[in-house]
């Protein structure tokens, strides 16, 4: 007689009765629920799972799309491998690289190729189609460490054999996709035909990989509005391949060597040369057009804070008296916070600032008055206020950093012409592998949860839970304006996720396995468990990393 376990259904909250060994596929075909796109992976007791996995004790289940933030990663992971399998059959001697996410997308290129010819462009998207109509299945089998390394070395898989290497292990997961091996560091679909809405077009010296938006899954658009930030990406990713750090197996293996110190110095060292860069484009910009206002936006923990600061010393190299003003400290109380669709806070909302007290100081700041300005307590939600006021003088220059700071309802009074205008962000560069990124909200997300638990009196799992909140925010409120920014800035540092490492995983081991933010925390910390750790006794005080770990020699 078969063993029978209760499984609970979280999409319809219904309880059934499946047999011991089912998969999530059988369930979903057992289920009634609506579901309006393809169901992708799922939640299983708050951990995610492939629609492959087979139950053998009771569970509970939460089945997703893309409209999910894990259900958008799994239809990028698996497209990424259909272009794998597609590049592959089409040009086996060459070697493709995803080298950046931009907009709902990503941009490859072939390495060695100045141009790709548009018609290679048309012949791999030609391809990538018909793998998506076979409806090849994807599987995934545990097999030895050298096992896995063979497979992988017979595709010339380099960047897939280094990161092995450099973290070895007994026994490894490959995914397969038809014959061909892959590993793409989280859930995948169960076959190619579920990513059947994307569109691929020549871009730059490659191509520009469409996939739909997370909020309209039936819209994909090959309209590429981030050229600023293209920019700067492409820069730091040909400074990175100089550096010889393109993947997380090649960082790895320069920490191996002894190399940590040096990586540290040469990326604090290319960021102090881009702000003193920055800074002498304010400072033309102050003769040129009279600029007297900067102002600096991004979205959560890129590190506006300390970049505000260090731009302002490199200001006063060049004569000026910079102050700076800090958007957060004109939050409103938190019990007057806007509320969002769901009924929960939003402080993400440009209503969340007060706005009207904000322009009346800056119209006295500039009237030449002397004004007290409020200091925002985030334990206790409610505004204080420095008894040390601001004044500026003919040489100042106002520095205002937050979320909003491109937004053109915050400022309405000042003329854009006097404004300088810079948008920060981590623009994570270094890959996983050749066809794996690192996202950047993973990054800041790092970042985040290991600030806010230091210095914010938020748990992990309070950081975790806001993030939807927060990602939806900077959809809605930042990413519109980042292309209106005079410069873009990347905050990242090549080395720091092998930083955040240490201090990131206690901090996430202590949410607990009962709520589904731990779903998160666990993909995390298989994520960080990639990474060789480096000391953080060599990062210097001013670096932007040490406003989330600790050290710095600003005050915040």
């Amino acid at each position: 007689m078969a063993h029978m376990i209760t499984l609970r259904l979280v999409n319809d909250s219904t309880t059934m009765s499946v047999e011991a060994g089912v998969s999530l596929m059988d369930v979903l075909a057992m289920t009634t629920f609506h579901r309006p796109y393809p169901i992708l992976a799922a939640r299983v007791n708050n951990r995610y799972k492939e629609l492959g996995y087979r139950i053998y004790k009771p569970v509970t289940v939460e089945f997703f799309d893309v409209r999910h933030f894990e259900g958008y990663r799994v239809y990028q992971r698996t497209l990424s491998f259909v272009m794998q399998q597609a590049s592959y059959e089409l040009f086996p001697d060459r070697k493709l690289r995803i080298r950046h996410s931009l907009g709902n997308g990503f941009y490859a290129e072939y390495d060695g190729k100045e141009t790709l010819k548009a018609e290679d462009v048309a012949l791999l998207k030609s391809r990538m189609e018909d793998i998506v109509a076979r409806n090849t299945t994807i599987t995934r089998r545990k097999c030895l460490g050298e096992e896995a390394m063979a497979q992988y070395a017979a595709y010339d898989f380099e960047d897939r054999m280094e990161l092995l290497d450099t973290r070895p292990y007994l026994y490894r997961t490959v995914n397969y996709l038809g014959d061909m091996p892959g590993y793409f560091y989280g859930a995948l679909a169960p076959s190619s035909g579920y990513v059947s809405h994307f569109d691929v077009v020549p871009y730059y010296n490659g191509f520009y990989v469409a996939i739909p938006a997370r909020t309209n899954p039936e819209h994909v658009t090959t309209a590429i509005h981030h050229d600023k930030m293209f920019e700067i990406f492409h820069e730091y990713q040909q400074w990175i391949d100089i550096m010889g750090v393109p993947t997380v197996g090649d960082l790895n293996r320069r920490v191996m060597e002894g190399d940590a110190s040096e990586l540290i110095k040469i990326a604090e060292a290319f960021h102090e040369n881009k702000i003193a860069n920055i800074a002498h484009a304010i400072a033309e910009a102050n003769t040129c057009r009279g600029v007297r206002m900067v102002l600096i936006s991004g979205p959560s923990s890129s590190g506006k804070t300390t970049f505000s600061k260090r731009l302002g010393v490199q200001l006063r190299v060049l004569g000026f008296d910079p102050v700076l003003i800090a958007l957060d400290d004109y939050f409103v109380d938190r019990d007057k916070t806007p509320l969002d669709e769901d009924g929960k806070p939003d402080f993400e909302a440009l209503e969340a600032i007060d706005l009207a007290t904000l322009n009346d100081h800056l119209k006295r700041l500039y009237a030449g008055e002397s004004v007290e300005i409020p200091r925002y307590d985030f334990i206790s939600g409610r505004r204080q206020w420095h008894d040390k006021p601001l004044k500026l003088t003919e040489r100042s220059i106002l520095i205002m950093e937050g979320i909003h700071a491109l937004n053109p309802r915050l400022t309405p009074g000042i003329s854009d012409g006097l404004k300088f205008k810079i948008y920060i962000s981590c623009f994570t560069s270094v890959a996983m592998d050749n066809f794996s990124r690192i996202p950047t909200t993973d990054n800041r997300l790092l970042r985040r949860t290991i600030r806010d638990c230091a210095t914010r009196g938020k748990s992990p799992l309070g950081t975790l839970q806001m993030w939807p909140s927060v990602r939806r925010g900077e959809e809605r409120h930042i990413f519109p304006y980042q292309e209106n920014a005079n410069v873009m800035f990347n905050s990242s540092l090549f080395y720091e996720i092998s930083v955040l490492r240490a201090i990131a995983e206690p901090v996430l081991r202590e949410v607990p396995d009962t709520v589904e933010e731990y779903a998160e925390a666990r993909r995390l910390l298989q994520f960080l468990d990639n990474f060789v750790p480096i000391a953080p006794d060599e990062i210097p005080p001013t670096s932007l990393l040490r406003e989330f770990i600790g050290g710095s020699s600003f005050k915040y």
